[in-house]
C-alpha cells in the first residue's frame, strides 16, 4: 500500500505567516535606548555643522576642503590603469577571453560545461600562439 503525506498544505500557511510577520511585531530588546535619527554629514570649506534639531538626534559632521565638493571621493575613484596604457586592445580582449575560457562550453577543463570537448582546440590555439611568438613554444 502507497501512502502519501501531504505535507505542503499544512507547511503553506505556516510559511505565509511568518512572511506576513512585521519587524515591529519581533522583540526590541534593549534597541529602544538608541536614538530615533543618525545623521552624517560632510561639510565644505568654512560651512558650520549643523546642530541636532532633537535631543534623540546625533549628528556626526566631517570637514572637507572647498576644492573636494564636487570631486568623487577618493575611496571611490579609480586607480591608475598603467597596464592599459601598454597594451593595445587587442592584446586585452585576448587577455580577458582567456581567463574567461575556463568556465565557456569547449574549454578543455573539468569546469564548465562541456569542457572536455575543447581540448584539441586548446592545443590548436596553442599551437598558433607559438607560431606567432605571443607564448615560449617550450
Amino acid at each position: 500500500m502507497i501512502r502519501k503525506t501531504y505535507t505542503l498544505p499544512i507547511l503553506l500557511p505556516l510559511l505565509v505567516l511568518g512572511w506576513s510577520a512585521k519587524a515591529d511585531d519581533l522583540p526590541q530588546g534593549s534597541a529602544s535606548a538608541l536614538p530615533e535619527k543618525i545623521s552624517f554629514l560632510v561639510t565644505f570649506g568654512e560651512e558650520i555643522c549643523p546642530d541636532a534639531s532633537d535631543p534623540d538626534e546625533i549628528v556626526v559632521c566631517a570637514t572637507a576642503p572647498e576644492g573636494d565638493r564636487y570631486r568623487i571621493p577618493k575611496e571611490l575613484r579609480k586607480g591608475e590603469e598603467e597596464a592599459t596604457a601598454s597594451q593595445s586592445w587587442t592584446s586585452a580582449v585576448e587577455s580577458l577571453d582567456d581567463s574567461a575560457r575556463v568556465m565557456r562550453p569547449n574549454s578543455c577543463s573539468v569546469v564548465g560545461t562541456g569542457g572536455f570537448t575543447g581540448c584539441t582546440q586548446a592545443m590548436l590555439r596553442e599551437w598558433f600562439a607559438a607560431r606567432r611568438g605571443t607564448i615560449d613554444a617550450n
